[in-house]
């Protein structure tokens, strides 16, 4: 089995539109939630989300390529651009069918399909744009960050709802493995605060109804009501091990598992046992060779809905057993949101950048648990923490059950 290791890394988020903008504002718990400007919210009983600000597509690609792209499409592409330009790999240099795209997005363009629905109804079904099918279906932002970047090897879109962003990485990471490559793109994107989107989501009564910045996303609090919704994308250059010693490439760090599993149980609520995602870290340990206690971090799902964050900490508990209470956790999510598609890949980056760095941050907002005794792990809290962090675990739990964990690793020849 071929190692692979991560050479480059790109973000668009909330708190920051690169890398490190995006980690100096995790250090500084900086939250990226404010009230919806996007379209106007104040019929709506969600008002607030995680929007990604002062994107502008001209500083990432050409304009006319941007104009054919839809925003997630351009979340991604941006942030490919910095990956690229992180890892020093030249695609001219390479063998173009060996360096493949693996990037997902949950939703794909609900701007493009409410635009495109109210040009049907005032103005009838020949006024409809020609490309509302190219720009409105999710796989396009691997299709356009192929195209962006001449990559012509194995070209994939994961969708698994929020845990679409791990999952892509994990299959790029199998991928690599295995041979069929020897770099993949791989990441996720979304850009979903739309009329429809928190309309939608607002129906459901997932999201939180607060109008209350610093405790409206709480992973882990009493006070937990509901999620926000965030955008943007996160992107990483995974890369075989041999390939890039032989280009001199800067290794981060390194992919060592990856596990998934399905609850089986409801279109919504994870498995209330927490069986499920149980399974998927414990085939991810598997797979990397590696027990509960070689865990130092655990990138918690954590989306501050009651039961998420419950029913996770049940799983950790699970696939940790005596050595649950040992390993520092938080949730990503505490300051920019909730991803959606791109949660896990944005949430593999603070993973990275944490053994990078030696820092685990703190999930910002979290005062105090409730009185059910369950939330009894080491959830960091009140400030981050500097320590030695030589392995992190990601989850992703996503609607219709779909679990995906992934384990990323201090590099070491």
């Amino acid at each position: 089995m071929r190692r692979v290791v991560v050479t480059g890394m790109g973000a668009i988020t909330p708190i920051g539109l690169n890398v490190d903008e995006f980690w100096n504002g995790i250090k500084a718990s900086k939250v990226g939630i404010d009230y919806i400007t996007k379209f106007d919210a104040s019929d709506f009983k969600t008002k607030i989300a995680a929007e990604v600000k002062g994107f502008d597509a001209k500083d990432f690609m050409d304009f006319k390529a941007a104009k054919r792209m839809e925003l997630f499409c351009q979340y991604a592409v941006a942030a490919t651009k910095e990956a690229l330009e992180q890892s020093g790999l030249d695609v001219t240099k390479e063998d173009p069918y060996m360096v493949g795209t693996s990037v997902g997005s949950g939703i794909g363009s609900l701007q493009a399909m409410e635009r495109e629905h109210s040009k049907l109804l005032e103005k009838g079904p020949s006024r409809i744009n020609p490309l509302l099918v190219p720009m409105m279906i999710c796989n396009m932002a691997a299709g356009n960050v192929a195209i962006a970047y001449g990559l012509k090897g194995k070209s994939i879109n994961v969708v698994t709802a929020c845990a679409t962003g791990t999952n892509s990485i994990g299959e790029a990471f199998r991928s690599i493995q295995y041979g069929e490559a020897d770099v993949m793109i791989a990441g996720g994107t979304e850009s979903s605060i739309t009329p429809i989107g928190i309309g939608g989501f607002n129906a459901l009564t997932a999201l939180t109804t607060t109008e209350d910045i610093k405790r409206a996303s709480i992973p882990f609090d009493k006070d937990r009501s509901g999620f926000v919704m965030g955008e943007g994308a996160g992107i990483v250059v995974l890369e075989e091990l041999e390939h890039a010693k032989a280009r001199g490439a800067k290794i981060l760090a390194e992919v060592a598992g990856y596990g998934c599993s399905s609850d089986a149980y409801h279109i919504t609520s994870p498995a209330e046992d927490g069986s499920g995602a149980a399974r998927a870290m414990t085939n991810a340990l598997k797979d990397a060779g590696l027990s509960p206690a070689d865990v130092d971090y655990v990138n918690a799902h954590g989306t501050s809905t009651h039961h998420n964050d419950l029913f996770e900490t049940r799983a950790i508990k699970l696939a940790f057993g005596e050595e649950a209470k040992n390993v520092k956790i938080s949730s990503t999510k505490s300051m920019v949101g909730h991803l959606l598609g791109a949660a896990g890949a944005v949430e593999f980056i603070a993973c990275v950048k944490s053994i990078m760095d030696g820092y685990v941050h703190e999930n910002v907002g979290l005062q105090e648990f409730d009185d059910s005794g369950e939330f009894d792990l080491d959830y960091v809290k009140n400030q981050g923490i500097s320590m030695d962090v030589n392995v992190a675990l990601s989850n992703s739990l996503g609607f219709g059950g779909h679990n995906a964990t992934i384990i990323v690793k201090k590099y070491v020849d």
